[in-house]
């Protein structure tokens, strides 16, 4: 379930519906995937589960599946 909303998330911030996400995408896998692009992300994913990524989380988190570590993380809590 994360990850099907992550995927809706990417393609609505990169407009690009062919988007399929792994754990090991990065933004070397997404190309209008830059440090503007990350702060978008982060907003969206906040948005859309109901959490707050701290300074630490927002600048480590450097594919999905780190992404999905931290959701879940903070959704079990």
């Amino acid at each position: 379930m994360i990850k099907e909303k992550l995927e809706a998330i990417f393609r609505d911030i990169f407009d690009d519906d062919s988007i399929v996400l792994t754990d090991s995408t990065n933004s070397s896998d997404i190309s209008d995937w830059d440090s503007l692009a990350h702060i978008q992300l982060i907003t969206a994913i906040e948005d859309s589960f109901g959490i707050k990524f701290t300074l630490g989380e927002a600048v480590s988190a450097e594919n999905v599946g780190e992404f999905i570590n931290i959701i879940e993380g903070k959704l079990e809590k």
